[in-house]
């Protein structure tokens, strides 16, 4: 998708509000992205450069994006709801995340073990085999995050999913500091047997046992919580 030029009626600023706002949503848009500046997209769209400043402004004021002055401005976020998350989470308060990425989680597993399809089962345990293969800890941990995130998308339920996308994107950030904080390798090492339970997960959805899904699902992530919070005191 490009940016469509603005129509008639409809203040500029608005219409460009909810392009970006979409090209965001839509991951065209990534997160850590730079941005178009105020003069290509002025001369791009035959609009003012004002009415792009007040719209990119807009959504700077919305979490989406950050103006670094002296370097552009760049996606930080891909919904208003991981935004708000962001402003509210700090890694001192992890375990509010894990508390509700549990309570998505379990929810999820047990709507994956009733809906995946076997495509859907097929992608997840190709998720697991890169996740396993991978050479660092961060490729590790984003291999990671892609299973939970197929496994809660598998349940067909489109605002769990979505919820569930915008605070996976701070227990990834959380996951990453966890990683550095080890070194390479330690933390995949020092988690073999949770990193166990994410197949055993994978082995009760295909059973289709949702019970059974819902409780693995709890175990990670109580397991990671715990683990965080005993090995990784005064982390940033």
């Amino acid at each position: 998708m490009e940016l469509a030029k603005p129509e008639r009626g409809v203040p500029l600023a608005t219409q460009l509000v909810d392009q970006i706002r979409t090209l965001i949503h839509t991951g065209e848009w990534a997160v850590g992205q730079r941005i178009p500046g105020e003069i290509e997209l002025a001369a791009s769209l035959g609009i003012s450069r004002n009415s792009v400043r007040e719209a990119l402004r807009s959504l700077v004021h919305a979490g989406l994006l950050d103006s670094r002055p002296g370097d552009g401005t760049y996606v930080v976020a891909h919904s208003e709801i991981e935004a708000a998350l962001r402003r509210q989470v700090h890694i001192e308060r992890a375990h509010e995340v894990f508390e509700v990425r549990s309570l998505l989680e379990q929810r999820g597993a047990r709507l994956a073990a009733q809906h995946a399809t076997e495509a859907d089962i097929r992608a997840m345990r190709q998720s697991l085999a890169a996740r396993d293969a991978a050479d660092t800890d961060g490729a590790f941990v984003a291999h990671d995050v892609v299973f939970h995130q197929k496994m809660v998308r598998s349940g067909k339920n489109a605002l769990l999913s979505r919820l569930y996308d915008d605070l996976d994107a701070l227990a990834a950030h959380v996951g990453s500091i966890v990683s550095k904080a080890h070194g390479p390798h330690r933390f995949r090492d020092e988690n073999a047997d949770l990193i166990d339970k994410h197949h055993e997960l994978l082995a009760a959805i295909e059973s289709r046992k949702p019970e059974l899904a819902e409780a693995i699902a709890e175990e990670i992530v109580m397991e990671a919580e715990h683990r965080y919070s005993s090995e990784n005191r005064g982390v940033q």
